[in-house]
């Protein structure tokens, strides 16, 4: 054992010995008892405890020494007592030296049990073991729940505290997605009636068209018949330049598709084509090429599928939890895995009123012009939404939060070591902060950091409060009892 884990032990026992040699010469004179040999070592235990557990460099340097010390230039080295704060410039009193003097300018409120029972006095008294009830000063147990801690705990656990203050808050929503087209911008071509492909023009899948470009050339024994019908009326001597007459044969051209540029041709010319050429109806891909030179053609069959790719959908899957916070008309940012570094900007146009209830996921479209092409049918997609505040709301930093799931509190720095638990109502989050919609106000300092530490230290006390106050009605029914009143 070491002389200094020694010492303690050397003084006690001496001063025993010293104790009770004094007080039989005490007694033998007849004289009033003298303290007891129990209070003398307890004294002695008490000084020994406040002595200095290293002394350090009055400048702050990394020096330090288990004994006491000069710096170069005469300058005694500052002692470090348990508790007391590593930091500070100045050397501290001993911890229980300054908490004597502080209780002893405060109010007790009552004692309470040295083990932590619902035990509660008025005035002191000891327990059945001979120990002392310890007293509960004023502000020790704030009505308000908050706690107070001592410079030295609030350094070592890293306490860190950050005002509440109006900011916009960002709040991005991410969502994965396909390109799809629009279905307003695909135009297919089939025939009406029964047809025959006499000749197709140099296009495949994939081929670039425009609008009224010649795609095919048909030939359609139901067309013909109502064309030589449509030219016979127009051409009459009878019907000529008569407007009634040659209206119907010309509407049953138009049912059938043919096109009005091949109608007025034949207005022009008052001949019957034997075969009708076949133009795109829009500018954009072709999708699909079914036409075949010599093939026979039945009604509905689709012989071109084109689609204008200018303007496509990127549909998105959105979470549920999400939803709340998408209209229609917000924009959005997509990037396309096949162009890294590009976006590609856009609107929500529609948010689908379904959601699959194997993914829990809502599908959003959005809308998006493709000018070069580059996005391309059933191409990968990230979207970002930007769900945001358009004003500045109140906000604290998101890991200030205590958040129980049905309760969230933070903690509020009244300086002076004093914190105190404050139940808020969230908002939004984004950024690394949250929004506030009730319980403090702007410029409340808020801690940040060790917020865990706090409350549990906060929790500790609540319950020892409330097994004080629960202890305290029985103690107080029971003597109530023995004085012979009714319980």
């Amino acid at each position: 054992m070491s002389r200094r884990a020694t010492r303690p032990l050397i003084w006690a026992g001496a001063a025993a010995a010293i104790a009770a040699a004094a007080a039989v010469a005490w007694t033998a004179r007849g004289l009033p008892p003298r303290p007891s040999t129990a209070a003398i070592v307890s004294a002695v235990q008490a000084a020994e405890t406040t002595a200095p557990i290293y002394y350090r460099d009055p400048d702050g340097k990394p020096l330090y020494s288990a004994t006491p010390k000069q710096t170069a230039d005469g300058r005694d080295y500052l002692p470090v007592f348990p508790d007391s704060d590593a930091q500070s410039g100045e050397p501290e009193q001993p911890a229980n030296a300054k908490s004597a003097a502080a209780k002893s300018e405060r109010k007790v409120k009552y004692y309470r049990n040295p083990m932590g029972l619902a035990d509660t006095s008025p005035v002191p008294k000891k327990d059945s073991m001979g120990m002392d009830y310890i007293p509960v000063y004023d502000g020790d147990d704030s009505d308000d729940g908050s706690i107070t801690l001592s410079p030295g705990k609030i350094q070592r656990s890293g306490v860190k505290s950050e005002a509440a203050q109006m900011r916009r808050i960002r709040t991005l929503v991410r969502a994965p997605g396909t390109i799809q087209l629009d279905e307003r911008r695909v135009s297919v071509i089939a025939m009406r009636a029964e047809s025959y492909v006499q000749k197709v023009a140099d296009v495949t899948t994939g081929s670039r068209v425009t609008k009224g470009q010649p795609l095919m050339e048909v030939y359609s024994p139901a067309i013909s018949s109502a064309a030589a019908e449509y030219v016979a009326t127009i051409t009459s001597k009878a019907t000529a330049g008569i407007e009634p007459y040659g209206r119907g044969s010309k509407q049953r051209l138009t049912n059938l598709d043919v096109p009005d540029a091949v109608i007025a041709d034949m207005e022009k010319s008052r001949t019957v084509p034997i075969a009708i050429p076949w133009s795109s109806p829009r500018d954009g891909i072709v999708l699909q090429r079914a036409a075949i030179e010599g093939m026979r053609a039945q009604p509905g069959d689709v012989l071109f599928r084109i689609a204008d790719v200018s303007v496509v959908w990127a549909l998105v899957d959105v979470a549920e939890r999400d939803l709340g916070n998408i209209v229609v008309g917000q924009t959005v940012t997509v990037r396309a895995r096949s162009y890294p570094g590009r976006n590609f900007a856009g609107q929500i146009s529609v948010i689908y009123p379904h959601v699959n209830k194997e993914t829990r996921t809502a599908r959003v479209r959005i809308d998006l012009a493709n000018a070069d092409l580059a996005l391309l049918p059933d191409m990968y997609v990230d979207a970002e939404i930007d769900t945001g505040s358009a004003a500045p709301v109140l906000s604290v930093a998101d890991n200030s939060i205590l958040d129980t799931g049905s309760r969230q509190t933070v903690l509020l720095d009244r300086g002076n070591g004093r914190f105190e638990p404050r139940e808020v109502k969230l908002g939004r989050r984004g950024d690394g902060y949250v929004e506030i919609r009730d319980g403090i106000a702007e410029g409340d300092a808020i801690v940040t950091s060790a917020t865990f530490l706090i409350d549990a230290e906060s929790n500790l006390k609540a319950a020892i409060k409330g097994f004080a106050e629960a202890g305290a009605k029985p103690a107080a029914g029971e003597g109530a009892m023995m004085d012979g009143g009714k319980p």
